[in-house]
């Protein structure tokens, strides 16, 4: 990759905004009033913006590894007490994608490093839903469906936290399980019935 292409581009792109609205980056440097926050995978061929067909402004973004939303990682927290509580987002978004290299790493007995740590929350995924993970003979489906059943857990782990439950109880926030097929483009909506998932769990996580 030429990285003076970048600056090409980006001087490309800045002709093309401006011809539509002169105005266009005066009015985005005046603040941000997105509804969704999107909690998504770093992999480099997932892009949140151009999946979801948005443009800059609309989406509050944050990437990592395999999606994940550890209560112990001041990044992610942050990022979710600061769209919940100050953007006042409308929509909570956690979106993990087939193929990804973080969940596959996950299913496999290797030393990563100083990814250990990361992945063993990937591996404790793996443990709640063992049963129904070892049941399934085709090692393609058992790991496409592990990516499902992280995104479900990274919900809960959305909805674990006070902000959420204060936004969810006074002002309706809705908390969302997506899925992106790499193979096909396709966004899929897991459809996750978090009332129910969350009747048994939430006397102990209920916090307001």
């Amino acid at each position: 990759m030429d990285l003076k292409q970048i600056f090409a581009n980006n001087e490309k792109w800045i002709q093309e905004k401006l011809e539509v609205d002169k105005d266009y980056f005066n009015n985005l440097s005046k603040g941000q009033s997105p509804e969704v926050l999107y909690i998504g995978c770093s992999d480099s061929r997932v892009t949140a913006e151009e999946l979801m067909g948005v443009n800059p402004g609309d989406v509050f973004v944050h990437r990592n590894i395999a999606n994940m939303v550890p209560n112990t990682d001041l990044n992610v927290q942050s990022v979710l007490n600061f769209a919940i509580r100050h953007l006042e987002v409308k929509h909570a978004v956690v979106c993990g994608h087939y193929y990804c290299g973080g969940v596959k790493a996950a299913m496999q007995s290797a030393d990563m490093g100083i990814l250990n740590p990361w992945l063993r929350s990937i591996r404790d995924v793996y443990r709640l839903h063992q049963g129904e993970l070892d049941s399934i003979t085709d090692e393609e489906q058992r790991y496409k469906r592990l990516v499902e059943l992280n995104v479900q857990e990274q919900c809960i782990n959305v909805i674990k936290t006070a902000a959420v439950q204060k936004a969810v109880k006074e002002r309706g926030l809705q908390v969302h399980g997506w899925v992106f097929d790499v193979k096909t483009g396709k966004l899929i909506d897991l459809k996750i019935d978090f009332e129910s998932i969350l009747e048994d769990i939430m006397k102990i996580y209920k916090i307001s």
